[in-house]
């Protein structure tokens, strides 16, 4: 066993001292070089090639359908048996095909649960009408604008309405017609002082001497003269050329007052007492839970009835439940043009403009391309198709 060992020791050293022991080593050296040059110089082009582009190190995986939640809000999504169509339907399906992604839609009931489904990782992105805010811009990322529109006010059609005596408090509780009395009363203290003055040193003139109780029976005269009501005259001439005069201002008085009525009962019963933001205090105003609608409406100090579904809201006005519905201007023009026609009509302007986007998680890698295919469909026309398939004249 010793004498094999030691035989072993004596080759090794023998062969360490030999020349093509020597030769050997040094290739092996040299060839372990160049296969670690080799290994460098491919990583070295690999890293080039990521540095040089970054949309291959930054492109979303593609091997999964993204998930996109949405909601039913006529006309930007509707359901027919399960079968999903409208504005915002066609136009991801377009935007889909132009990045070249394969999505799913995922349904919810409203705004705050796709929120809530983008935050907790159900969904990858969002689209109906979903309004672009500063406060949700805190915790989400939303794409270019993809339609504007803002708020607007539906009420009952004045035709539905059972009451046929229009509301005469509110009448003369009217701004304009508050106007005509205050100028009334101006004209009447006027006229009184001249009747008083010219009338109170007649012996047989209709006015007592003293300002009191003088004042008040030519107040008396003047309020029945310009109703034309008035059962005495003047004795003094000058008393008797303001009282012609009067006589005539209260003719003049009476048709602008008549008028004034008319064309406000008129106003009343062509479009009822809800016609702006200003006559919604005091009223039952409907809108969806969550909504911009809701936020702006406890903002000016409005009392708000909070339903989850349009439909409910749609429901509440017709049956009387609420006064009017506060909500997205086109999506009340879309009902007020198909299912409610001649049931509800719009009244006043927008009340807030606002921009529907895209809703995304923060830091989204589908921002960009799906801003970029936006941008590609309203140059290609696209875009400008599909608005006018789903909001043309005969449905808005």
């Amino acid at each position: 066993m010793m004498n094999a060992i030691a035989t072993r020791f004596r080759q090794i050293i023998a062969e360490r001292k030999s020349p093509i022991g020597r030769y050997d080593r040094k290739n092996k050296t040299r060839r372990s070089l160049v296969l670690y040059t080799c290994m460098g110089l491919v990583g070295g082009i690999l890293a080039l090639l990521l540095i040089a582009s970054p949309g291959l190190a930054q492109k979303p995986q593609l091997q999964q359908p993204l998930l996109v939640a949405t909601r039913v809000i006529p006309p930007f999504v509707m359901s027919n048996k399960g079968e999903l169509s409208g504005f915002s339907i066609d136009l991801w399906r377009s935007i889909a095909n132009q990045i070249g992604v394969e999505s799913k839609f995922i349904e919810y009931s409203s705004v705050p649960e796709i929120l809530s489904a983008i935050k907790d990782n159900k969904a990858n992105l969002g689209i109906a009408a979903i309004s672009i805010t500063a406060e949700r811009q805190q915790n989400f990322d939303f794409s270019l604008p993809i339609f504007a529109g803002g708020l607007q006010i539906m009420v009952r059609n004045s035709e539905t309405n059972d009451s046929a005596f229009p509301n005469i408090l509110q009448l003369f509780f009217s701004t304009s017609l508050l106007q005509v009395i205050g100028v009334a009363l101006v004209l009447i203290v006027v006229a009184a002082h001249i009747i008083w003055l010219s009338e109170r040193h007649h012996k047989d003139g209709m006015i007592p001497q003293s300002y009191f109780p003088g004042i008040f029976k030519a107040c008396w005269w003047a309020a029945a003269t310009l109703a034309t009501q008035a059962d005495e005259m003047p004795k003094g001439v000058l008393g008797r050329l303001v009282g012609i005069v009067w006589m005539f201002i209260g003719v003049l008085f009476a048709a602008y007052f008549t008028a004034s009525a008319t064309t406000s009962l008129t106003v009343q019963q062509l479009q009822g007492d809800i016609r702006s933001i200003d006559d919604l205090p005091g009223k039952v105003v409907v809108t969806t839970a969550g909504s911009t609608a809701a936020t702006y409406l406890r903002e000016h100090k409005i009392s708000v009835l909070e339903v989850s579904k349009t439909e409910q809201a749609y429901n509440a006005l017709q049956t009387k439940k609420a006064d009017a519905v506060v909500f997205d201007a086109p999506v009340l023009l879309f009902y007020a043009a198909n299912e409610g026609k001649g049931k509800v009509q719009i009244v006043g302007s927008i009340l807030r403009e606002e921009s529907y986007g895209i809703i995304l998680p923060n830091n989204s890698s589908y921002r960009k391309p799906i801003n970029q295919a936006l941008l590609n469909l309203k140059e290609n026309g696209t875009y400008q198709s599909l608005y006018d398939k789903w909001f043309d004249a005969e449905k808005a």
